[in-house]
């Protein structure tokens, strides 16, 4: 008998082994993955850092101090920051800035649109009321605090458009400094032509992203890695034979002496030196599309380093030729080697511009399924993960804005500049870190209760190194930065104006809801008929019911025997747990059921056609039985025998799809801004796409019933 245990317990240790070797392996798999897709514009940055700074009669002590800067830049924004502290900072494996003001939502009651907010049967609202009795300070100023919730709500808008933006300029720049390459080699090949050849790769590029971030990566990460490891092998020849020494720039005095030295002028090139982390965000904002172990994996033992010893390799190599710093990438390449470097860093240049385009797709379908975006298709690319998205119209958008960056501001040196200001680099490398930095701030002071010391540390150190660095790249708005700020602005109004006019319309439907009472008093009319049928009425409110609800029965005098309204519910999480998906319940009404459909913005709505019809009926059936189980209800067997027939009889009938095709009135009783603001939310409404292709309701089910709301 003992002899069996210990069989048994030597298998059960033996088979544990085997499934922690897999995920081991499958960690590292995802990490070598992460190669092609998460790190590719940060990797890449070498290309274009140099080239980028405006050096006049640069000196030794000069690029020892740049390398320090760009060392102790990477080592404390990459390291500690983005691969130790924000990475933990997830919202339920989803990663960026919109994630972090979601998880504050869910641990605070600073929603601003009440059909976001979480309902009290579900375990999410549960652990966010739990929470708030053991909310901080920071905490309650904040739910009581209108101004200061539309502030972190702006704040988190302006991260999201900055990085989307991010997404334009990255491969502009990374491509186009790889191609220009070839202008070093062949001096008769003019800057027309390295255009246009950086604009048909982007096309091509952008073309291959339909077929998801896994195929992509496949395909990308051998390149990548490729990319890796060679530079930092030229790095450490051009150290051994240029400036051996080159690591004594680690210390930071050599960063106090550059600035003493150089004064404004040294203040002037942190835009340039900034975009040593251009891609960071990625890292975080990519968290959905992987995990967090294999980023941090992929990015402490091959990313960091292969960056810390080219760009040392580049410095050693201009520290010997002081004027080189217009071509710092290719002219420290050695002659022998140039071609197939050149091979790869093209490659890897348009590979780099993967990890902002996945982070794109990713904030736009947050954006979208919370209500802050207009609707457009979101494909999910993977059926194991659920934060692989691809959007056709979002990709197209972004390759014609990118190629027309490049076309119009064919100048490495100009678009260097835009870079630097508020999106791209700017936004990753200054905005975007500095807007991370505050909601990392306010996670650790509300969820993490970090103690106050550490969290001060954070805040000061991190606060005002990128505070400088956004202090220099706003000096170079007039030289191309203006580019990041009018994309920022453009996506932003966007945002702005699609949230203030859902707003307007849910208070609306608010304020003129119908009531339970009143529609029984309206079927009881004589003149309104029950026709046979399964009808799925869509309505934005739960509390209530939608006002076109009572437009279509006054004028068709008609209903479906058997009427279920139902609510899309995007809650302020990333996921929700399948038994909570689809929330039934009676209406005391005669063949009127409510159904609340509630799911994440990571979650996928795979809810199609007449499978999300039968899921519904089926959980209208438990709902029955188990209601009608209750001690005060007296329902008999054949009563709900006939209620559940009724059901079925009315799915085979026929099933139709009803939702309200609502517009504004705007008349003369409106202020100018609400005319403004709602005339160009309903241009957006009329042009995106509508809710119900997402269930995948056939188009002969759908019927529009068109309403004036008069705000």
């Amino acid at each position: 008998m003992e002899s069996q245990i210990q069989l048994h317990i030597l298998r059960g240790s033996i088979s544990n082994a085997q499934e922690n070797r897999m995920d081991r392996w499958g960690t590292l798999v995802l990490a070598y993955k992460t190669l092609g897709v998460v790190f590719g514009g940060l990797v890449t940055s070498p290309l274009y850092v140099y080239p980028s700074m405006p050096l006049k009669s640069p000196t030794e002590e000069d690029y020892l101090g740049i390398y320090s800067i760009m060392f102790w830049t990477l080592t404390l924004i990459g390291v500690v920051k983005y691969g130790s502290i924000a990475l933990k900072a997830d919202d339920q494996g989803e990663g960026g800035t919109f994630a972090l003001y979601s998880l504050l939502c869910r641990h605070m009651n600073i929603g601003i649109l009440s059909s976001n907010r979480v309902s009290s049967n579900s375990s999410l609202a549960h652990s966010m009321h739990e929470s708030t009795g053991k909310i901080s300070q920071l905490g309650k100023f904040f739910e009581s605090s209108m101004v200061a919730r539309r502030v972190l709500l702006f704040v988190a808008i302006l991260g999201m458009c900055m990085l989307i933006g991010d997404g334009i300029l990255t491969p502009a720049i990374s491509v186009l400094s790889a191609m220009d390459g070839l202008r070093a080699p062949f001096p008769s090949i003019n800057k027309s032509l390295v255009e246009a050849l950086s604009a048909a790769v982007l096309v091509v590029l952008f073309l291959l992203q339909k077929f998801g971030t896994s195929r992509v990566s496949f395909l990308f990460s051998p390149i990548m890695g490729a990319w890796t490891l060679t530079t930092p092998l030229v790095g450490i020849y051009s150290i051994i034979h240029y400036y051996p020494s080159i690591f004594k720039a680690l210390s930071p005095h050599y960063i106090v002496h550059f600035f003493w030295r150089n004064g404004k002028e040294g203040w002037l090139l942190l835009g340039g030196t900034v975009l040593c982390i251009t891609g960071s965000e990625a890292l975080f904002a990519d968290l959905g599309h992987f995990n967090r172990t294999s980023i941090q994996i992929a990015f402490l033992f091959t990313i960091y380093p292969s960056l810390v010893l080219t760009y040392a390799g580049q410095t050693a190599y201009l520290i010997r030729n002081l004027n080189d710093h217009d071509d710092g990438f290719y002219k420290f390449i050695p002659t022998k080697i140039y071609w197939p470097i050149f091979i790869i860093a093209t490659s890897a240049a348009i590979v780099a511009s993967q990890s902002l385009i996945s982070a794109t797709f990713s904030i736009i379908k947050q954006s979208v399924v919370l209500g802050y975006f207009p609707r457009v298709k979101v494909v999910h690319t993977s059926d194991n993960k659920e934060g692989e998205v691809y959007s056709p119209e979002v990709n197209y958008i972004l390759m014609v804005l990118c190629v027309a960056v490049i076309l119009i501001f064919g100048d490495g040196k100009e678009i260097g500049n835009a870079f630097a200001v508020i999106l791209p680099a700017g936004v990753v490398v200054s905005l975007v870190m500095l807007i991370t930095t505050v909601l990392l701030t306010l996670v650790m002071i509300i969820i993490w209760r970090t103690p106050p010391v550490l969290v001060a540390l954070y805040f000061f150190v991190f606060f005002t190194m990128e505070g400088i660095y956004v202090s220099a790249v706003c000096t170079k708005i007039l030289e191309g930065g203006w580019i990041p700020f009018a994309i920022s602005f453009i996506l932003a109004l966007i945002m702005f104006g699609w949230f203030y006019g859902r707003q307007t319309k849910i208070e609306y439907e608010l304020t003129h809801k119908m009531t339970l009472d009143r529609l029984g008093t309206l079927l009881s009319n004589p003149g309104v008929q029950r026709v046979l049928g399964l009808c799925f009425f869509y309505t934005n409110i739960q509390d209530g019911l939608t006002p076109v609800l009572g437009h279509y029965i006054k004028n068709v005098k008609s209903l479906h025997n058997i009427t279920i309204f139902t609510t899309l519910r995007y809650l302020l999480a990333s996921k929700v747990d399948p038994h909570e998906r689809i929330v039934v319940r009676k209406m005391g009404l005669k063949g009127v059921y409510g159904c609340v459909i509630q799911y994440g913005y990571a979650d996928s709505l795979n809810l199609e056609g007449d499978d999300f019809v039968g899921q519904v009926i089926e959980s209208l059936k438990v709902h029955i039985q188990d209601f009608s189980d209750g001690v005060q209800c007296g329902a008999t067997v054949a009563e709900i025998q006939a209620e559940i027939s009724d059901l079925e009889e009315a799915k085979h009938a026929g099933v139709v799809h009803i939702r309200g095709k609502t517009r504004f009135y705007i008349g003369k009783s409106c202020g100018w801004f609400d005319r403004i603001m709602l005339a160009f939310y309903e241009v957006m409404h009329n042009n995106c796409r509508s809710a119900l292709p997402a269930l995948g309701v056939p188009p002969p089910q759908r019927i529009e019933v068109g309403m004036f709301y008069e705000p």
